[in-house]
């Protein structure tokens, strides 16, 4: 090597070394702070289950409290906040993520699960870090595509310290925005905002999202092919619940145009759905369902329900997320189908919870780390039979409209469309 190709490839090193260190320092701030944020999230969340637990009767101020939250959209001027869409619409654009669009999420979903809608939490815990990230990467100067890694960086903290899954969330961000690539540029931030945040979460005492499988049947053609039959309807089930939640938020704005009626009669239903069925199972995120599922303890249409309370839900402009309750849907129709074919109901429901997160992300490699981190590596070729079945047979729906597929999943062609 010549003195000038020496002095070349060292200062290639150089300058690869500094942009380490500069993601290295804002990939932990970035950590620090949106984990600290989501501790106290993931603390106010569990103080408004645990009300609503010990209060049922909470569920019958559903409707005003609507009336709050539509006002305070209002008050704040983002009467047109599209949620998660916004966020996904930032990275791949010049959109700008408002940092009023943190506490607004952050107290509107607390209210939410408080009086009894039906939502997920990570829809809260993607749009509070990736506003706080693009805050971030504003505030220090960041030209527009480093932003978008900020984005991506608070989204990663956010999803690793209320799930405990740090491997999942760092690749969440990165491959959620546009299915079929992922910017890889954002690895090294995403992956050490992740792993901080997590530990901020640990030193806070949250608990990860573990369950154990009882029992998993030796890998063989027959358990693969029980296996590719639940991942086949899983694919169906996701499907529906992506058409159920677009096609009530199209009718509830066709309906009732205005937010403050469209909200009120929304949360009147929602308390009459509850009042039907005469427990609060399908309230809130649903956590201690998909629990019970794994002690095979479940209802044959829980999963329906579940579609039902939350496209009610969050059609009506309640705030949450969908992921949460994804996984519900997933467990609960895995349970119900392993009990079924009398194979390993367990195994059954983790495999269905992996197949119904994937079909309404088109997030394979997501899903895998997700089931690995929740359920362990014991059943890994049952995980990616339900996985890649999943992500393949629920074609081009998805939870997000933003969401791009650049790549079709039945050949390799560029297509760049968006999800239905």
């Amino acid at each position: 090597m010549t003195t000038e190709g020496f002095n070349h490839y060292m200062r290639h090193l150089a300058k690869r070394f500094f942009t380490f260190l500069r993601w290295l320092v804002f990939s932990i701030l970035s950590g620090i702070l949106v984990g600290a944020v989501s501790a106290a999230f993931h603390y106010c969340m569990a103080a408004a289950n645990g009300a609503r637990a010990q209060y049922p009767g909470l569920v019958f101020l559903l409707p005003a409290s609507g009336l709050v939250i539509v006002g305070a959209y209002h008050l704040l001027h983002d009467e047109k906040d599209t949620g998660t869409n916004l966020v996904l619409s930032a990275i791949q654009s010049r959109e700008h993520i408002p940092i009023k669009m943190a506490p607004l999420i952050f107290i509107s979903t607390i209210m939410t699960h408080l009086f009894g809608g039906s939502a997920g939490r990570e829809g809260a815990a993607l749009q509070l870090g990736g506003s706080m990230g693009n805050t971030l990467g504003r505030l220090f100067g960041f030209d527009e595509k480093d932003q978008h890694i900020m984005i991506m960086c608070g989204m990663s903290a956010a999803f690793s310290a209320l799930f405990g899954t740090p491997m999942a969330a760092a690749i969440f961000s990165m491959e959620v925005v546009s299915v079929g690539i992922m910017h890889y540029a954002a690895l090294v931030p995403c992956v050490l905002s992740s792993l901080v945040a997590r530990g901020i979460a640990g030193y806070f005492q949250i608990e990860p999202e573990r369950f154990l499988l009882a029992g998993i049947p030796e890998f063989s053609i027959g358990p693969a092919v029980t296996v590719s039959i639940l991942a086949i309807l899983c694919a169906g089930i996701s499907t529906l619940f992506c058409m159920t939640l677009h096609t009530g938020e199209r009718l509830y704005k066709k309906y009732f145009p205005n937010p403050y009626v469209r909200i009120f009669s929304g949360g009147a239903f929602l308390m009459v759905l509850t009042l039907i069925v005469g427990n609060q199972d399908y309230n809130g995120a649903g956590m201690p369902v998909i629990a019970r599922c794994f002690e095979n303890q479940y209802v044959p249409y829980a999963f329906l329900l579940k579609i039902l309370f939350t496209a009610v839900t969050l059609s009506a402009g309640y705030k949450g997320g969908e992921i949460v309750p994804s996984f519900f849907i997933g467990a609960t129709f895995g349970c119900l189908f392993g009990n079924l074919a009398g194979f390993s109901p367990s195994l059954c429901t983790a495999a269905g919870m992996g197949a119904v997160f994937c079909g309404v992300t088109n997030c394979p490699i997501t899903s895998l780390l997700i089931c690995f981190e929740m359920f362990g590596f014991g059943g890994m070729p049952y995980f990616l039979l339900s996985v890649s079945l999943g992500y393949m047979l629920s074609g081009y729906y998805g939870l997000y409209h933003s969401q791009k597929i650049i790549y079709s999943k039945y050949k390799t062609e560029f297509i760049n469309r968006k999800t239905h």
